[in-house]
């Protein structure tokens, strides 16, 4: 599944919820990400147990837990400013 079908499954369950509740409910889904896969319960236990009073809260912490397999390239910024110091690219002007 997507990050956004993780969302609507959040959105769709009642609240207050706890991490556990979220783990119990969903921790067998899998989250098809760019760099392989986990688990929703792989990502709730990455936090503290927590009580969610709105589905925003527990959408925030799956956003914030996910691992390192949700992003592209690590490090990489296409809109960092080149460190001082170095030289890098020449300024382009569209």
């Amino acid at each position: 599944m997507t990050l956004q079908q993780a969302t609507e499954l959040l959105r769709d369950h009642e609240y207050p919820a706890t991490t556990d509740q979220l783990t119990d409910s969903y921790g067998d889904y899998e989250l098809d990400l760019p760099n392989g896969t986990e688990t929703l319960g792989d990502v709730f236990h990455r936090v503290e147990s927590e009580t969610f009073a709105t589905s925003g809260e527990a959408e925030e912490t799956l956003f914030s837990a996910v691992s390192s397999k949700a992003i592209g390239r690590k490090g990489y910024s296409d809109r960092d400013p080149t460190t001082l110091g170095t030289v890098g690219p020449g300024q382009v002007s569209f």
